[in-house]
């Protein structure tokens, strides 16, 4: 089995003077560290940054998002993604992102990722054509999934932005093609769009609206929930481990972190410290030296928007007894 490396408990170590304290030397729970923070270029002078809501005990007032460590934006708290402006092309930049509290407290610095801006295309004054055939459907009370087909441009097409109601709210790599947007209302209509922007900043028509409405009431988790949840058991050096595999669920940025119930009790957090897989993760722990024993367990994500995702199906497994 392909093992990754997780953490329980996240121990943020920071060796650059000034960077890893807050600024106003107050005392308390300080909010912690954004997850899952990406940067994709969005053009050849824009970087498009996301990461996962922060859940603080004095609530979240703002994001503070670095550019080589200069501060580049406030982004109000209900927002977890913003566009870099006014960057040069063929440059690699590096990102990250801090939480202060509403009673002003900054906390520590997420991990810092890099983007590329990719080379400006002299004299591009053509935008890529419409995407094709935007389709999509509720994804329980909260969420939607979106997909287009590529649009076509005389150089490339470097990023897709997503539009709810005319304003930009999303954006994807030129590369995909699909992404489901979470955070939304239950029982609620919306309009989105999808336009091509290519590396001179040319934006193509917008491909739609498409109007879907999310599910009434409370969401029942099962769009959210982490898929194809399975359990084994194996024995090494005279004990058992019971190994765990599961497809994260789609989301519009990334999952980095999981709750897993054992037994009906909450056992443990697992937590990325590199970047969260998003085809099929994998993890295994000590369970005991006896064999016979019988365990449930199951497991949910954290959405990028703070909030927890639904439980996926409970497994069953015996030490010593296999799948």
């Amino acid at each position: 089995m392909r093992r990754v490396v997780l953490y329980t408990v996240i121990l943020l170590l920071v060796t650059s003077c000034g960077w890893a304290g807050t600024d106003d030397g107050e005392s308390g729970a300080l909010p912690g560290a954004p997850a899952a923070v990406t940067a994709t270029a969005g053009s050849a002078t824009s970087v498009h940054v996301m990461w996962n809501a922060v859940v603080a005990a004095d609530g979240v007032r703002v994001y503070e998002v670095y550019r080589d460590r200069a501060k580049v934006a406030d982004v109000p708290a209900g927002e977890h993604m913003v566009d870099v402006v006014r960057l040069r092309p063929a440059t690699t930049y590096v990102f990250s992102v801090r939480a202060r509290d509403r009673a002003g407290r900054l906390g520590p610095p997420s991990r810092e990722v890099a983007a590329t801006t990719p080379a400006a295309a002299a004299a591009d004054r053509s935008a890529p054509a419409r995407p094709g055939r935007l389709t999509g459907r509720s994804a329980g009370s909260t969420a939607v999934q979106l997909s287009w087909t590529a649009a076509r441009d005389d150089r490339m097409v470097v990023s897709y932005d997503v539009y709810q109601g005319g304003v930009k709210i999303h954006s994807v790599g030129g590369a995909q093609t699909a992404t489901v947007v979470t955070g939304l209302r239950p029982g609620t209509r919306y309009a989105f769009t999808v336009r091509a922007r290519d590396a001179a900043d040319n934006l193509s028509p917008a491909a739609g609206p498409l109007r879907l409405t999310t599910a009434p009431g409370t969401d029942d988790g099962r769009d959210t929930a982490p898929a194809a949840f399975r359990v084994a058991s194996h024995q090494a050096g005279g004990a058992y481990y019971l190994d765990l595999s599961w497809v994260p669920p789609r989301t519009d940025g990334t999952v980095g972190e999981y709750q897993l119930q054992l037994d009906g009790r909450t056992a443990t957090s697992l937590v990325w410290g590199a970047d969260a897989p998003r085809e099929r993760a994998d993890y295994s722990f000590y369970a005991g030296a006896e064999p016979g024993v019988r365990h449930r367990l199951r497991l949910r994500a954290r959405l990028p928007d703070g909030t927890w995702g639904g439980w996926s199906a409970e497994r069953v497994v015996t030490t010593g007894a296999g799948r």
